[in-house]
């Protein structure tokens, strides 16, 4: 592609400042000269009157400068990660007891604190749907322990729950969390945040529904990550609502290692 044509004095043959119209070396009048033929022209023509060439390209875009090439978009990033989802129980029946600047000023709290449980392990929290809350373990920052993380976080936002419950005047507020790890691909989905794609966020939210209030639930794909570090009861076989893979094992998570933590535990799977 030719460059583009430059406004030369055609005295001096000092090359012109854009814009204007003399030589500020000598003071000639300036005159366009063809990138192709050579040949001067008057300021302010668009095309060479010897050989028809454009001898001005629209500004920003000189002539000699091709359109930058559209890069595919980049492919999604495959990746092992562990999926927290959380859900207040029965939020419908809370809120119709609430004003709705009340329920808002208790969701937003709720939040709140499952956000810094989540964060405190280094959990990214991705999404919070109406109540809920999804978060990932393992992207952006990956560990090698990120299974045992989320639960920690799973624990953590029950916790933090229960002592919001604690406070005066607040409405009484339940939880159940649920997890499963596996392989997914995390890319850009129709907007601009990241995506996952992939059975596992599925799954963590339909394992979130079949576990009791005040319990963190596990798939055995979880459970194998963190065996020995926490207290688990084993629930068998579970079929899980539009999921049509019958999983091995659901099991209700609590804390190893603490006869206190044990006992709320049992408590809450009972």
């Amino acid at each position: 592609m030719l460059d583009a044509a430059k406004m030369l004095c055609s005295k001096c043959g000092t090359e012109g400042i854009p814009d204007k119209k003399f030589c500020a070396e000598c003071g000639s009048r300036l005159s366009v000269r063809c990138s192709n033929c050579n040949s001067d022209n008057a300021p302010g023509a668009k095309f060479c009157a010897d050989c028809g060439t454009l001898l001005s390209a629209p500004p920003g875009s000189p002539v000699s400068e091709t359109p930058p090439v559209q890069a595919r978009a980049v492919a999604g990033e495959r990746r092992h990660l562990t999926v927290l989802f959380c859900d207040l129980v029965g939020s419908t029946a809370i809120a119709a007891q609430l004003d709705p600047e009340e329920w808002r000023e208790t969701v937003a709290g709720y939040h709140r604190a499952a956000a810094e449980a989540i964060t405190r392990f280094d959990g990214h929290v991705a999404k919070y749907l109406g109540d809920g809350v999804m978060a990932y373990f393992g992207w952006p920052l990956a560990h090698d322990n990120d299974a045992e993380r989320a639960a920690r976080a799973g624990l953590a936002i029950l916790d933090a729950i229960a002592n919001l419950n604690e406070q005066p005047g607040h409405a009484h507020l339940s939880a159940r969390v649920g997890i499963d790890s596996g392989l997914v691909v995390i890319g850009k989905g129709a907007g601009n945040e990241a995506e996952v794609f992939g059975d596992t966020p599925n799954l963590a939210a339909r394992v979130q529904a079949a576990a009791k209030p005040g319990t963190v639930a596990i798939t055995d794909a979880t459970h194998r990550l963190v065996s020995g570090l926490f207290v688990v009861e084993d629930c068998g076989v579970q079929e899980l609502k539009g999921i049509e893979r019958r999983y091995s094992s659901i099991a209700w998570c609590g804390r190893a290692g603490c006869a206190d933590a044990f006992r709320r535990w049992r408590r809450f799977a009972g």
